[in-house]
């Protein structure tokens, strides 16, 4: 069997990762400045963003055409892929998820389709572990599953400047971004079921960091985790998380990664941005 998996560009999967793997393909997520059309990981990324949204462009994301992802996995079934899983972005945050199960319709059962319910390396761990249970020679419905399980190891928290981003998005409501602003505080924020959804609000970046971690650390229990640490624009905030989560997990943390995120989380969720996924390895 010669399963491959397919992925869009929001699972933030660190480069070397990604070059590690030849039975992962990635697509770019469509990212509109002032409705001009990029492709995030192709022609730009989260830098980009950060200053497009700091110069006042109109930042925009859609989801992934059915044409382009029926498109793709013609093409890696005719390279002589045996079946596909795709797995992407929460349905409840975009429509790539639907997008790829019309796609799949016309493949005879060789296309199964995952949706991650979650954003950056919520994303990326399911397409991950999809993609470690290829290699061994997993057959489709085996891979599909290691991706799904994963998923329920996968625990998402982020803390934000401000919800305004969100709220420009459509990805969480006007009211609580309205009381969020109102009150100066800071949002912390979970994906759980693959919605967004505020846990918690603090006074200071400070003490959001702390909050982070103390969230990631009730996660993970007494089990060994790999961890991504992502930012846009907030480099010392995330380091300085990476670091005391580093330290707190010594001995069983197998891999920590600081990432940037991409443009295509960046645009919905704005400069300052720390968020820590964490993956349960057992």
């Amino acid at each position: 069997m010669t399963v491959v998996v397919v992925t869009d560009s929001t699972s933030a999967l660190p480069e070397p990762v990604r070059a590690a793997h030849g039975r992962l393909s990635v697509l770019g997520i469509p990212v509109l400045i002032d409705g001009v059309e990029h492709r995030e990981g192709e022609d730009i990324g989260g830098e980009a963003i950060l200053r497009a949204i700091r110069d006042g462009h109109e930042v925009t994301t859609s989801g992934l055409p059915p044409e382009e992802l029926r498109a793709t996995y013609t093409r890696l079934l005719d390279e002589g892929a045996s079946g596909i899983v795709s797995v992407h972005l929460s349905g409840r945050l975009s429509g790539t998820v639907a997008a790829a199960e019309a796609a799949a319709a016309g493949f005879g059962g060789r296309v199964a389709v995952v949706d991650s319910l979650g954003a950056g390396m919520g994303v990326g761990y399911p397409a991950l572990a999809a993609v470690e249970a290829a290699e061994k020679g997993s057959e489709l419905l085996v891979v599909a599953a290691a991706a799904q399980a994963t998923i329920g190891r996968t625990s998402t928290y982020f803390y934000l400047d401000t919800l305004e981003y969100l709220r420009r998005g459509g990805r969480i409501s006007a009211a609580r971004a309205i009381v969020g602003t109102a009150l100066s505080v800071k949002p912390i924020l979970g994906v759980e079921d693959g919605r967004i959804d505020v846990v918690e609000k603090v006074r200071t970046p400070t003490r959001g960091l702390q909050r982070l971690a103390a969230l990631a650390v009730a996660d993970a229990g007494d089990a060994e985790v790999e961890m991504t640490v992502h930012h846009l624009g907030a480099e010392r905030r995330a380091e300085a998380l990476a670091g005391w989560l580093e330290e707190r997990f010594e001995g069983r943390l197998r891999r920590m990664d600081v990432t940037e995120v991409g443009a295509a989380v960046g645009a919905h969720c704005g400069p300052g941005l720390v968020g820590v996924i964490t993956r349960r390895l057992a």
